[in-house]
């Protein structure tokens, strides 16, 4: 295994935390259009919180996709065809949820705006919850010939393991999104609803963490392999949680956010860490997919770094500018920055 096969599987990981940090929270301001928001005047705002950014936050896991396919062509071949109605179904929410906002914003009638505010909260939750299914899935073991091909069934994808996972990152989401809200939105009511909806959420938050750990020791072979690491990024999980509820409480808001958004990397450090050498395990010994097959060649990684190297600090730079520039709150009566 060279040390490009090992960066490009490590910046892989980085794209999909990156993804899920910068959508999950844009994931969780949708599913709080009908959790949350009471009137068409919050529902406006909380989509204009995220206005500027979501599409710009998606190009996270397009990019994660063209990694796959440029750097582990295998690891592409097999994943995009053993999971392929997950990742179509995920594709069409990404889609409908994408045109929600500018559909609901085009309806004249109260009626059509309803429902396309609703479109918009159905796939906001969908999203998240098929990607932790299939993570789950792949670390957990799935039927692989020699070959790399799977030939799966509906209750290997849909298991108590993969819907836990599911579950569990539809709602660490859900509360990500809500502490963003109260970063961006100005409103006395509003932040009250999301201040009692968070000291509900965050004990069943913790609960849920609790039962992915107990799922993943039965389920995967993290705590045979590496026991350590696993325990460590679980107690990451569980600490940073506890920490993220406690500053919730004392209403610091920036704290809070940035604690939460923690869980998500740890959350895919740990699955990445536990998946390493392979990058689908299989569910008989001998037909996982390993890091070290999977790869393009070490010519063609080369080139990738250096070239990814040299755009990502542009990228970021945007990225980064672009969250600057829509820095400012927004008022829910006025509807301005």
């Amino acid at each position: 295994m060279t040390e490009y096969q090992i960066l490009w599987f490590v910046l892989i990981a980085v794209l999909f935390s990156g993804f899920f940090f910068l959508e999950g929270f844009d994931f969780g301001i949708g599913m709080s259009l009908k959790t949350l928001a009471k009137g068409e005047t919050e529902e406006d705002a909380l989509i204009r919180s995220i206005g500027p950014h979501w599409d710009g936050n998606e190009v996270w896991l397009i990019t994660a996709g063209g990694a796959m396919f440029a750097a582990m062509p295998f690891w592409y071949a097999s994943l995009f065809s053993g999971f392929y109605l997950i990742l179509f179904a995920i594709l069409i929410c990404l889609i409908y949820r994408g045109v929600s906002f500018e559909f609901r914003e085009q309806m004249r009638t109260v009626k059509f705006r309803n429902l396309w505010t609703t479109i918009s909260a159905i796939t906001s939750m969908l999203v998240p919850f098929l990607f932790g299914l299939l993570f789950t899935d792949v670390v957990q073991g799935m039927p692989l010939d020699v070959h790399g091909d799977m030939s799966a069934g509906f209750w290997d994808y849909f298991n108590v393991f993969s819907v836990i996972g599911g579950v569990a990152l539809s709602l660490l989401s859900y509360v990500h999104g809500l502490n963003y809200a109260r970063l961006k939105i100005t409103s006395g009511s509003l932040h009250n609803r999301i201040q009692k909806q968070l000291k509900v959420l965050y004990p069943i938050l913790l609960i849920g963490e609790v039962a992915f750990a107990i799922t993943l020791f039965i389920y995967t072979d993290f705590f045979v392999k590496k026991p350590v690491i696993t325990v460590v990024l679980l107690a990451a999980i569980v600490v940073l949680t506890v920490i993220a509820w406690t500053v919730t409480l004392k209403q610091k808001n920036t704290l809070a956010f940035i604690t939460l958004g923690l869980v998500i990397i740890v959350l895919v450090a740990l699955l990445f860490t536990g998946l390493f050498p392979r990058v689908i395990v299989g569910n008989e010994a001998g037909m996982s997919i390993l890091l070290k097959n999977a790869t393009s060649t070490p010519y063609t990684l080369k080139w990738m770094t250096i070239i990814s190297l040299t755009a990502l600090p542009i990228v970021l730079a945007y990225q980064i500018w672009s969250f600057y520039v829509f820095r400012d709150r927004i008022h829910v009566k006025k509807m301005s920055y």
